[in-house]
């Protein structure tokens, strides 16, 4: 729906007055009823047209029939009507004037312990309401509990993720192409996050919120005890053995330790401590430092303030584990002579599988975080002075695709719908499902990235060249990540080319079917040679002024041209250490230009 819906009058009655926010599957907007005494405000839900399957209609249809029934309770907002217009389908609910809990649990400031308890038991006291009726919410955060304006009660909103036990049988994982479900970073148990929440998976995501208001700490930056998950927090805050010790039992990563429902965990939490009666106080809020009016904060999933808190709503991917060989080549030196072996490993990693249609996929690899020295140091041979100088860069962990982009799944994304620029379907010289498409250009690698987002919800991309680098190195630091040379059963380049003690081989002309040779320690194929790889930065004659955080370094000539990677079937060994970093005109093709994507979380 685009803006110019602002103004409209939906059903001929909810006038709609501004958009407040957006998730992946539905946006949400202030509108006023015309047809109620007053005009009250109230908030639509609308699915968004392009999720028209119908299981997710059906999904959606439960959501109203759930909150029908869980608007019974004071602090829970009521549906107000449910019904489709020109096949979209829209939830209207009552507007709770007021804030969200983010802007009271704020990164860096500590609640009060007493202040925290009574947060808890209010919200428990929803939640017990909740789980009678079988049901689990699955995003509990603060995001998603409001601060009514008029009284300070606390309201318990988005049920868009609820599921209920035993009678609905629809899989929201299912339906996205089996990959995907939602849930928020920090807050979600390792039981939720395997597709299998139950009701104390809601008890534990109150729990961090409960650790989060009293240390001031986002869940996500607390350490865990390596033998038992449990998040190590007592010592950043003082807090009473009592409300620490409940606290420790909500959040226990075995869920069979938990407490198995709000009812439980109230009796607990109560048992434990002297409340008054009354309503909780309105604890005093952190001032917004935005210009936004909160009065119209989002009840679903956007608060617009501009504090140091990352958005934490994410996707949390099912992972596979799969196994791979790793080769290393080790050199042996005699007198007059230097030899090699190869050293064969196994190696596992992990990795989510993106399913593109027509039983073509993407395997995006885990690549964990890390610090590394990027660029050569000034003994290895043959480098370049754009390799200088070296320097220390630390990089988050993100995802990133096992092969470079075959030519199956440059046709399944060609084939969506264009964002800015058209694609040719079939452009590789060298053609086969497998092989890797080469003779795109830039431009067209980020086409494709901003189709596959446009078509999946995630933000795929380009890496930065730093980020390449890393997982290219993946831990070493020898010019490949095979070792101190390679050979040609370890990788397709021109094997009339020597380095160090390599030695020559039959060259392959062309490029190779993707995954022909062993992997590296991060589990990535042919990071070396084959087809060179794209990355999003600008070109720059060395590292002088590079970022240490692995960002995108690009420059004020957008004219300027793109980096390129890991060599190609017809680079000599020195153009394909892991250092070497080469350029070319972001509109250039040729039949040695391939890429692969990047995705963070």
């Amino acid at each position: 729906m685009s803006m110019d819906f602002i103004g409209e009058l939906l059903d001929g009655r909810y006038k709609i007055l501004k958009q407040l926010g957006e998730g992946n599957f539905g946006e949400t907007y202030l509108a006023r009823d015309h047809k109620r005494p007053s005009k009250p405000l109230c908030v639509v839900k609308r699915l968004k047209p392009k999720h028209t399957h119908p299981k997710i209609l059906e999904l959606f249809e439960q959501e109203a029939v759930m909150l029908e029934k869980l608007g019974e309770h004071p602090q829970i907002p009521r549906l107000l009507a449910h019904f489709p217009v020109q096949n979209e389908l829209y939830i209207i609910q009552d507007y709770v004037e007021g804030h969200t809990l983010r802007k009271e649990i704020v990164r860096g400031k500590q609640l009060p312990e007493s202040d925290v308890t009574k947060l808890l038991q209010e919200i428990l006291e929803v939640l017990v309401f909740v789980h009678q009726h079988n049901v689990i919410h699955r995003d509990i955060k603060p995001e998603n509990v409001m601060r009514c304006k008029q009284d300070g009660k606390l309201f318990l909103i988005d049920f868009g993720s609820v599921k209920e036990l035993g009678t609905f049988s629809i899989n929201l994982r299912k339906l996205i192409r089996n990959t995907v479900f939602i849930g928020t970073l920090g807050y979600i148990p390792a039981e939720q996050a395997r597709g299998k929440p139950r009701l104390c998976s809601d008890v534990y995501a109150l729990g961090m919120m409960g650790i989060e208001a009293l240390t001031g700490i986002p869940p996500y930056l607390l350490h865990e005890d390596s033998g038992t998950g449990k998040p190590l927090w007592r010592d950043c805050v003082r807090v009473s053995d009592r409300l620490a010790d409940v606290l420790d039992t909500m959040v226990c990563d075995n869920y069979t330790l938990r407490y198995q429902s709000a009812v439980e965990a109230l009796e607990a939490l109560t048992s434990t401590t002297v409340l008054p009666l009354s309503l909780p106080a309105v604890l005093s809020p952190s001032p917004p430092t935005s210009n936004f009016n909160s009065t119209f904060g989002s009840q679903f999933d956007i608060e617009l303030f501009e504090f140091d808190q990352t958005e934490l709503e994410t996707t949390i991917l099912p992972l596979q584990q799969f196994e791979f060989e790793i080769a290393t080549v080790c050199l042996k030196q005699s007198v007059s002579t230097i030899t090699y072996d190869i050293n064969r490993t196994r190696g596992s990693a992990q990795c989510f599988v993106e399913d593109l249609g027509n039983s073509i996929t993407l395997e995006m690899v885990s690549i964990p975080r890390g610090q590394f020295l990027m660029g050569s140091p000034k003994d290895e041979p043959e480098r370049f002075d754009s390799e200088s100088p070296q320097h220390s860069v630390t990089v988050q962990s993100f995802f990133m695709g096992k092969f470079p982009v075959t030519q199956a799944q440059w046709r399944a994304v060609a084939m969506l719908p264009p964002i800015n620029r058209d694609l040719d379907p079939d452009p590789a010289n060298f053609k086969g499902i497998n092989y890797p498409v080469e003779q795109v250009s830039w431009d067209d690698a980020v086409e494709f990235c901003e189709r596959l987002c446009q078509e999946t919800g995630r933000e795929y991309r380009l890496p930065s060249e730093a980020e390449w680098e890393y997982a290219c190195r993946a831990r070493t630091t020898t010019p490949f990540h095979f070792g101190e040379t390679l050979i040609p059963s370890l990788a397709n380049y021109n094997n009339n080319s020597i380095y160090s003690a390599g030695s020559q081989g039959t060259n392959y002309g062309q490029t190779s079917l993707v995954g022909s040779f062993p992997a590296n320690a991060f589990g990535l194929y042919d990071m070396h040679g084959n087809v060179w790889e794209w990355c999003a930065d600008h070109w720059h004659d060395n590292y002088d002024g590079a970022p240490s955080d692995s960002s995108v370094w690009l420059s004020n000539d957008e004219s300027q041209s793109r980096l390129v990677r890991g060599g190609s079937w017809k680079s000599s060994l020195r153009l394909c250490r892991s250092a070497y970093r080469s350029w070319n005109p972001q509109d250039g093709r040729g039949n040695l230009l391939g890429f692969r994507v990047a995705v963070s979380f």
